[in-house]
């Protein structure tokens, strides 16, 4: 889940400053766009595709990912696969253009888009404290419901602590363990709050561990119910879902994901197969490339949120990063090193490393590397890919 960088093994990735390398310069590489899409262009359009292939290439060679895909609408809004290295490991399998990864953290803009809903309608306030919906529930040390408002959980200036920094260097002791969003919350909840609420920013899970909470106890509803009625059908996503309880797979054609074992030095395990239940409303979503740039596209076109509410998702608060990146409501915005902004997220998850960001003109891209980045090195390498869609 997004670069408060995750590592294999532990907790999601929490991209706390966007893109925090903005202008890391061109990397050396060859272009060697691959895969074909019904009704997609699989071939570089022009500098643009060549820079990105590169990066992608050079990911693989260089940064040693298994694999990397990536979709990218251009100027023109037609949509371009690429691809580069191998989907297993053991068989040297092709990469599966627009295969299906683990989201992490971009889950966190499907949760915040279903709570900005209920917004719309009445029935949540932004504003009232977290001690509406969820009276007596969020209690510790130096923290209190009455006085954390929704819009602090979305907005990450809460001051609730973390709850995955429990996971650091298990995961293999919980990769197929399920655990209940209530238990999530314990983990957090035994922690003291890390600042007083509205006073700082920091990215913290536990937030969005508590708007699926709200979701449920508003709505009456399950969470994966809500976000796949209000988000994912809503913007047409054919290959993205919110895995049922238990369902530890990966549904349709993918690349194997994979994590170290002993940190950034330990061979590479294939992690495909784990229960992402431990991330829920804050980031266990499956998707692929394609369906992540329709999903912005709906969303910042305006096919899922009001105008009052998308400009509230919009609206944003300094992370502290130098080079300028905000939050809003579930979205990064991160300024250009060729001038202008991209709204978007990044996500980890042990296996998967994503990324899916676009600018106001409509161009965007939305990349995913099959395992997590363990080095300042590479988390800045996935940044520049992302970067090249825009600034070539």
């Amino acid at each position: 889940m997004p670069h408060h960088r995750s590592r294999s093994g532990r907790r999601p990735a929490a991209l706390a400053t966007a893109l925090t390398l903005l202008g890391t310069p061109a990397l050396p590489g060859c272009s060697t766009a691959r895969g074909h899409a019904p009704g997609r262009a699989s071939s570089p359009a022009g500098r643009v595709g060549d820079a990105i292939q590169r990066r992608l290439d050079d990911l693989v060679r260089k940064d040693g990912y298994p694999a990397v895909l990536a979709a990218v609408r251009g100027r023109d809004g037609r949509v371009r696969d690429y691809t580069a290295g191998v989907a297993n490991l053991r068989t040297r399998a092709t990469v599966p253009v627009d295969g299906q990864v683990r989201i992490g953290s971009i889950t966190k803009g499907f949760t915040s888009a279903v709570i900005l809903q209920l917004v719309g309608e009445g029935r949540i306030g932004l504003d009232k404290p977290v001690e509406t919906y969820l009276p007596g529930l969020i209690r510790g040390a130096g923290i209190d419901g009455r006085r954390i408002t929704v819009r602090q959980i979305l907005q990450h200036t809460s001051g609730l602590p973390e709850y995955t920094t429990i996971f650091d260097r298990h995961f293999p002791s919980y990769q197929h363990v399920y655990m209940e969003p209530r238990a999530l919350l314990d983990l957090a909840l035994k922690q003291r709050a890390h600042f007083a609420p509205g006073t700082r920013w920091e990215y913290s899970n536990t937030n969005y561990i508590v708007a699926g909470l709200i979701i449920e106890k508003v709505t009456g509803r399950p969470v994966i119910e809500e976000i796949t009625n209000r988000v994912i059908k809503r913007a047409g996503l054919r290959h993205t879902y919110f895995p049922a309880v238990g369902d530890q797979t990966i549904h349709e054609a993918h690349p194997q994901g994979y994590a170290a074992e002993a940190g950034a030095a330990g061979p590479l395990r294939d992690v495909t197969e784990l229960d992402p239940s431990w991330a829920w409303s804050a980031g266990q979503i499956v998707s692929t490339s394609g369906d992540l740039i329709r999903y912005l596209a709906a969303l910042l076109g305006g096919r899922l949120l009001q105008p009052a509410q998308l400009k509230e998702m919009r609206t944003t608060v300094g992370t502290g990063d130098k080079r300028g990146a905000a939050y809003g409501l579930g979205l990064f915005r991160a300024p250009l090193p060729c001038g202008g902004a991209v709204w978007g997220h990044n996500g980890g998850i042990p296996g998967y490393s994503t990324a899916d960001f676009a600018a106001e003109d409509g161009r965007a891209i939305a990349i995913a590397a099959t395992a997590e980045p363990v080095s300042d090195v590479k988390v800045a390498h996935l940044d520049a890919a992302v970067i090249s869609a825009f600034c070539p």
